[in-house]
């Protein structure tokens, strides 16, 4: 008899839980999780882009995606600056005898703030130019760690990147 009057009764507590408006504390964690999820889709958007971007030949795009105190270190090429990674991307856009493209998978994205790391794995493609030129292309892989600052303009830009080969 004891069970069959606490059924109903767990009953009508479960519904007026399921009623009631969920606390600051759950509804800040909601939010909060939405704010990162929209966080992360901003950011690989960004990434994204920058492919298409570099794969499209627009420089000014491309360079874009870096913030003005951009530090990079990649296993090929010296230490470098939003300047000094904006110089060796525009001279590889200018190359007329051969074509660099790039695509991107993102592995993690984690964002806390104004800041997130992402790793990634970026897939390059160089292929001869030309009506003439035999269609031969090399394809390789580089491992890295972006981390992206958003910008007081609210757009997330790389402040730091290192990528390593991985042939």
């Amino acid at each position: 008899m004891m069970r069959r009057a606490a059924l109903p009764l767990a009953s009508v507590a479960l519904a007026l839980a399921l009623a009631l408006p969920l606390p600051l504390s759950l509804r800040a964690a909601a939010a909060g999780e939405t704010a990162q999820a929209a966080d992360q889709a901003a950011i690989r958007a960004r990434l994204t882009g920058w492919a298409e971007a570099f794969n499209e030949g627009d420089a000014g795009r491309v360079c874009d995606l870096f913030a003005d105190d951009l530090q990079s270190d990649v296993e090929t090429a010296a230490a470098g600056d939003k300047a000094s990674v904006c110089a060796r991307l525009k001279a590889a856009l200018a190359k007329p005898d051969r074509r660099l493209t790039y695509a991107v998978a993102i592995h993690d994205i984690l964002v806390s703030g104004d800041m997130a790391a992402v790793r990634l794995t970026w897939t390059s493609t160089l292929s001869a130019a030309g009506e003439n030129t035999p269609n031969k292309s090399e394809s390789w892989e580089e491992q890295g760690l972006d981390v992206f600052r958003r910008d007081p303009d609210g757009v997330w830009r790389i402040v730091r990147y290192m990528a390593f080969g991985t042939r």
